[in-house]
């Protein structure tokens, strides 16, 4: 059931896609409505930011006035309901208990099925490649659309559609090629070196697909600047636009009490970019002489070097994590923290900070990626990986109840004047007409 697939070249039946049939008969200009399609291949709506992007742009591009879909594997997102969703189903088997025993013998009549329970299986991680070979099959029979707006598959799939003739763009939210490298220099361990390279092989796919688009979006300059360079792609030829925050939802909350003595932070226990290992260093710093002091994780604590490092620093009665919130529920913490701490070591933009700026809560972030593209000047920045540094920056927000006002403040006024999903979609129809124009010229 080979499909002519390989790991360096693009699958032969998606060399040659059918013709794109123009949806209008022409370029369409950015202030008429279009049709669009905006795909996903993961949207979960409260894990990582692409199921938060989905939202957000889809919703800004509604209120402009123009017709959007989302078409996504699962998780699926939500949705604003004048969007409509289209449910590509993968076998998710990140959902499943025993991945190797979810096999079903219905997998035999899809390669993209049985491809993917194959790569999962053997330390692969394969959604962006299948995502695309089933996006590019269900267009072939689909009405189409003004453009296809591709979030970071940058897939085999995604490339034969723009053969066929489809007017498309790509957003870029980071280079993953950071996470790998961030990845491998915390894994002392040859054999989990080994299985890390092998879970990234689907680089080698954006890197090639990434070259051969010619309207890719990045959300920040710190993207830019290192898509540009791990893709070997020229940076001019990329647009910058930065996300939005929802200042409606997160806003601050003047009738709850700010518990001046709780630290917060958005991070997964135990992915090395979050960066939350310096964080429980710098609390441990932190904790000796402030007996009241307590640092909240919103995220999931797992058996791992997390758990052991609470033990190591004697912390863990003082750390409480917390999941599954939803944005109210995350506003409200935000908007109730002494100060939310950021301590990533890469940010391809950064929603923590955007969305507790936007609650008034004082931010502490390091300097990785686009983080101080977000806070600029109304919060404060450490290097990365920097425990001492992150400590001390911290103690100046907690040691000064006037500094913290009025930086909270100033974030809040940063993030209704110049981080706007309004802002961000007017920008997008820019990039659209364009898109559109070279795809019918």
């Amino acid at each position: 059931m080979h499909d002519g697939y390989s790991r360096t070249a693009c699958p032969a039946d998606l060399k040659n896609p059918a013709p794109w049939p123009q949806a209008r008969g022409g370029a369409q200009k950015s202030a008429a409505p279009l049709r669009i399609l905006l795909a996903s291949y993961r949207s979960h709506p409260r894990a990582g930011g692409q199921g938060v992007y989905v939202h957000y742009l889809s919703r800004a591009l509604a209120d402009l006035g123009h017709r959007v879909d989302v078409i996504s594997g699962p998780p699926y997102p939500e949705l604003d309901p004048r969007i409509g969703l289209i449910k590509l189903p993968s076998l998710d088997l990140h959902a499943e208990p025993n991945a190797l025993l979810a096999f079903r013998w219905r997998f035999l009549r899809s390669f993209s099925d049985i491809y993917e329970w194959i790569a999962h299986n053997t330390g692969k991680f394969s959604e962006p490649y299948t995502f695309g070979r089933r996006l590019a099959k269900y267009m072939r029979s689909a009405a189409p659309y003004d453009i296809i707006h591709d979030n970071q598959s940058l897939s085999w799939g995604v490339l034969a559609l723009q053969r066929g003739g489809a007017p498309l763009v790509s957003t870029i939210h980071h280079p993953i090629t950071m996470d790998l490298k961030i990845a491998l220099e915390a894994e002392p361990r040859l054999y989990m070196r080994f299985f890390l390279r092998r879970w990234h092989s689907f680089l080698r796919m954006q890197k090639k697909v990434a070259r051969r688009l010619p309207h890719l979006i990045a959300v920040s300059q710190s993207t830019r600047r290192d898509v540009s360079q791990d893709f070997s792609i020229n940076g001019a030829h990329m647009h910058v636009i930065h996300n939005g925050v929802d200042t409606d939802i997160f806003r601050p909350y003047p009738d709850l009490p700010v518990k001046s003595n709780t630290l917060l932070t958005t991070a997964s226990a135990d992915v090395p970019l979050k960066g939350l290992i310096y964080l429980l260093k710098a609390f441990a710093i932190l904790a000796g002489d402030r007996p009241a002091l307590k640092l909240v994780v919103v995220g999931r604590l797992r058996d791992g070097p997390t758990k052991n490092l609470l033990g190591e620093l004697g912390v863990a009665k003082r750390v409480s994590f917390r999941h599954d919130l939803d944005t109210d529920e995350l506003a409200r913490a935000y908007s109730q923290a002494g100060v939310v701490v950021c301590p990533s070591l890469y940010e391809g933009f950064g929603f923590p900070a955007a969305e507790a700026m936007a609650c008034g809560a004082p931010v502490v972030a390091t300097t990785g990626g686009a983080l101080p593209e977000v806070v600029g000047d109304c919060g404060l920045l450490a290097p990365p990986k920097d425990p001492q540094a992150l400590a001390r920056a911290i103690a100046a927000l907690l040691e000064s109840p006037a500094l913290r006002e009025k930086l909270g403040r100033q974030g809040r006024q940063r993030m209704l004047e110049k981080f706007s999903w309004r802002a961000a979609a007017l920008s997008y129809e820019t990039v659209y007409a364009q898109a559109i124009a070279h795809a019918h010229h």
